[in-house]
């Protein structure tokens, strides 16, 4: 039987509502059937067709009561323990939080000592996955798990007690925890998820949750910022920003300096968790860099192109420029979070690029804000990708370089960055131009 005595003690003998019934909520179904099979559940889900393809028998006690509408909220007083999943925002709304839990919190409650954490508003899937990558090719029983798109309780029969835990967590995640990892990963915290948390001090507290519920046999990894506030907490710190390891950097894969920080923060956590760093430093030089990160897509029609979708704050989009060179088209916007551009138009105001192409809300504030600096270069708006790419065509020459990193979230055209990434790079494969 797989590890989860405190699991069952939240649950057993309670009415439960699963929040959201996306990936996570889906899940948390498929656990409850396996192992609390005769417990009372509910789901309640906004959007009706997200129950599309659940079968419910409403003559079976055991078939879960469903929910949807405006109103579907309501359902939380009906039950004593809340599964919330991580796209429900608690903004403005009149819960009993004292019957919030989630996959996250209830798991970090049975296996915290196993789990090595990543957070960060930027660098935490590629540093989650690195990690796994090293520990995995030196040998250790590992897993890589969470916000990277693996819901945890989908692995968590594959735990034993010497699995060394990678699990990657969101701020929304983090919001409603009782405990921190073993090892706590905080590589960093910018404006992002407004819509969510409602003020950055909100976010940033949820973010802080990753170290903040530590024991002091815990460790937390994490910067300048956070390491005095560790230290207030009595809790071990490592500033990972301040660590030299004997690395080929010319050797790494990762480029860019957020990814030389990204690579100490791992390093840092590993050796944190008692694994020898001479065992996984090799490994560097074997890792393959996440997919709509500063990736590569290449040469077509004379034009280099680079897809970096998952920008979606303007620190993200600055380190792009900062790691590619000679950028002359950049795509930005998207969806509007409301969150500060200052810095991305103070860093175009004093290094310009010969060609800015922007699109949706975000990007219409953008190009007033950079109207408003001053700002020579050529601005143009686009409506949707196939626009842009016609108007790269038409403004080209070989030599050129084009740089998607939007700073802005996706959702106003796409289910997700990874959408957006994929339709510009198949763009790009079918790019042709009249060199000038």
């Amino acid at each position: 039987m797989v590890r989860i005595n405190t699991i069952f003690k939240r649950l057993r003998g309670k009415r439960i509502l699963i929040l959201g019934f996306g990936r996570e909520g889906k899940s948390s179904l498929a656990f409850l059937k396996k192992f609390l099979p005769h417990a009372e559940v509910g789901i309640a889900d906004k959007n009706e067709a997200a129950f599309k393809d659940l079968s419910v028998n409403p003559n079976d006690p055991t078939s879960p009561k469903l929910y949807f509408g405006d109103n579907y909220f309501d359902a939380i007083n009906d039950y004593d323990i809340v599964l919330k999943t991580p796209g429900i925002s608690l903004l403005n709304k009149n819960v009993d939080l004292s019957k919030i839990t989630s996959q996250t919190d209830l798991f970090l409650e049975e296996f915290h000592s196993q789990i090595i954490g990543i957070t960060g508003t930027k660098g935490k899937s590629t540093t989650s996955t690195l990690i796994y990558h090293l520990l995995k090719e030196s040998g250790r029983d590992a897993i890589l798990a969470g916000n990277i798109g693996i819901p945890i309780f989908d692995v968590i029969e594959n735990i034993s007690n010497s699995t060394i835990i990678v699990f990657e967590l969101s701020a929304h995640q983090l919001q409603f925890i009782h405990r921190s990892p073993h090892i706590g990963i905080l590589l960093n915290v910018f404006e992002e998820h407004l819509d969510h948390f409602g003020t950055f001090n909100a976010y940033r507290d949820a973010k802080f949750n990753i170290i903040k519920k530590m024991s002091d046999c815990d460790w937390a990894v994490t910067t300048d910022e956070f390491c005095y506030e560790a230290a207030e907490l009595m809790i071990h710190s490592l500033n990972y920003q301040y660590y030299d390891f004997d690395v080929d950097w010319e050797k790494v894969p990762l480029k860019g300096d957020h990814n030389r920080l990204n690579i100490k923060a791992a390093l840092c956590a590993i050796h944190a968790f008692g694994v020898t760093i001479d065992d996984v430093i090799p490994h560097l030089y074997t890792f393959k860099p996440l997919e709509h990160r500063q990736e590569l897509v290449g040469t077509f029609g004379g034009v280099t192109f680079y897809n970096d979708s998952i920008s979606t704050i303007p620190q993200a989009a600055i380190a792009a420029m900062q790691t590619i060179k000679n950028v002359t088209f950049l795509l930005l916007g998207g969806f509007d979070r409301e969150i500060d551009y200052t810095p991305l138009i103070d860093y175009l105001t004093k290094n310009p690029v010969m060609h800015i192409l922007y699109t949706g809300k975000a990007g219409h504030r953008m190009f007033e804000m950079l109207q408003n600096a001053g700002y020579q270069g050529d601005i143009k708006n686009f409506k949707d990708l196939n626009e842009a790419f016609e108007i790269i065509k038409s403004e080209s020459k070989s030599g050129d370089v084009c740089l998607l990193s939007p700073a802005a979230a996706s959702y106003d055209q796409y289910r997700n960055f990874e959408e957006r990434g994929r339709i510009y790079k198949d763009l790009a494969t079918l790019f042709s131009s009249a060199l000038k």
